[in-house]
């Protein structure tokens, strides 16, 4: 009897820190949608080695739309590709979510304040808020193959 009592005891742990796990996983490759819910491009969320979460856009699904620049951004990233942009940075861990960032509208050249966490209900879509005083949106980038 103890042992069953044991066994259960640990496959309940093994799941909760599952779970925990999978709510934590931001990490990897996130395909980002337009409106219309079009793919426009894969983006990679990546840790720092001084803890600084950021977002790189590794591919741009339009071939035709690869060698774009992002003309409207300000500073560095003016006229760089936005293919190999890193769009998102400043990001850190803060309970679920990790937050504390910023992130850029290529085709704008705005700046926002960021926050991102997995979706509680599946931990293959990621939600990416973008925040402007008041106003923000929330979008919802599935997790790439």
């Amino acid at each position: 009897m103890k042992k069953y009592i044991l066994f259960s005891v640990i496959f309940i742990a093994l799941g909760a820190l599952n779970a925990v796990n999978a709510q934590d996983d931001i990490f990897g490759e996130w395909k980002c949608t337009n409106d219309e819910g079009k793919v426009n491009s894969i983006v990679k969320i990546y840790q720092k080695d001084d803890g600084e979460v950021c977002g790189k856009v590794v591919r741009i699904t339009k071939e035709e739309d690869r060698d774009k620049l992002c003309t409207a951004c300000k500073g560095d990233l003016k006229n760089k590709p936005i293919e190999g942009l890193q769009l998102m940075h400043g990001l850190r861990k803060d309970g679920n979510e990790y937050s504390g960032g910023e992130i850029i509208h290529p085709k704008s050249g705005k700046e926002y304040k960021v926050k991102i966490w997995v979706d509680e209900n599946d931990p293959d879509k990621l939600k990416v808020r973008g925040y402007l005083a008041f106003f923000y949106k929330t979008m919802t980038w599935e997790r790439a193959e």
